[in-house]
């Protein structure tokens, strides 16, 4: 058994979300995706974003809006959402004080 902790994982600035990132962890052989989390402030919003990976999300705590496709969905904490490889996104935290956090697992799509 092994432990992951957010508070104390060494962690970076996108804009001003703060990531912190399982490479640091080195599971790249353990297991078969990479994973994040990511705390976005209260009335900010990530960057707008594309990658070539599946990104499998769940709402840890907040609400989060996600943009995407001309839509926005509300995604409330304990709920997930899942982003193709083709889909740009954006993640808004609309709350005026609440902090949102969010874990993303993350993998390439497999080629059939």
């Amino acid at each position: 058994m092994r432990t992951f902790d957010l508070r104390t994982g060494e962690d970076l600035f996108v804009k001003d979300l703060r990531v912190v990132r399982w490479e640091q962890y080195e599971l790249d052989r353990e297991v078969p995706f990479q994973a994040m989390w990511y705390s976005v402030p209260p009335g900010s919003e990530s960057p707008l974003d594309q990658h070539p990976e599946l990104e499998l999300s769940l709402v840890v705590a907040g609400t989060a809006h996600v943009l995407t496709g001309g839509s926005t969905y509300e995604v409330q904490q304990g709920n997930a959402f899942l982003l193709s490889s083709t889909e740009q996104h954006v993640v808004q935290n609309r709350s005026d004080s609440v902090e949102l956090t969010v874990f993303s697992a993350y993998w390439m799509p497999i080629d059939e």
